[in-house]
């Protein structure tokens, strides 16, 4: 192999491992998204029950899953400002579960939002708990993050349980404050910081 050609592998080399995400835990796999998962992807998207509360609805069609995926794949890991989503994988079945999205925002530093999503099925598992925990031990470890905040609508009482249950507080509810999907809703903001996880991370 020629100097060229090495020097310009192990560039391809560095930025794809820059690009890795892979976070395991005992059931879970958290992982950038490919191909293979579209059909599952576009699948639980595209339920009226997960699309209620979601930017997406349950039209969603595996012709805007083929331009996330190429839009995701782009993403690296802690670039502010865009969306990068994480897969859920079940490591005994290899199934995807569902995923974590995660954008670190522009200003200010070190602060990003979170949320998730889970197919029907794999709901009321304990995975979102998890993946959730897991996706903060990488955000406040990995990436050095300093808060983590999450958004819900008022109605998501799931998301509610879910965000409080892991240690998030309840920061503001917006009375009517978002226009979505065509109504005036109301919006709960959680969030948690770095001290605050690691405190709750020693109980």
């Amino acid at each position: 192999m020629s100097v060229e050609r090495e020097t310009t592998t192990r560039k391809r080399d560095r930025a794809t491992d820059v690009a890795a995400v892979k976070i395991q835990t005992d059931r879970l796999l958290l992982r950038r998204f490919r191909h293979a998962d579209l059909d599952a992807f576009v699948t639980y998207r595209s339920d009226e029950g997960v699309a209620r509360f979601q930017s997406w609805d349950d039209s969603y069609s595996m012709a805007e899953a083929e331009r996330f995926l190429a839009d995701d794949s782009d993403v690296v890991p802690g670039q502010p400002g865009r969306w990068l989503q994480i897969a859920i994988e079940e490591r005994g079945t290899g199934k995807l579960c569902g995923d974590c999205a995660v954008r670190v925002t522009t200003e200010p530093p070190r602060t990003a939002e979170l949320g998730v999503t889970l197919a029907p099925h794999h709901q009321n598992h304990g995975i979102a708990s998890e993946a959730v925990r897991a996706t903060l031990d990488w955000l406040f470890g990995e990436q050095d993050m300093h808060r983590v905040y999450a958004q819900t609508d008022d109605r998501n009482k799931s998301a509610q349980r879910l965000l409080e249950r892991l240690g998030f507080r309840l920061e503001a509810r917006l009375i009517e404050g978002d226009w979505f999907d065509g109504e005036w809703t109301t919006l709960r903001i959680y969030a948690v910081l770095k001290k605050e996880w690691l405190e709750l991370r020693e109980l």
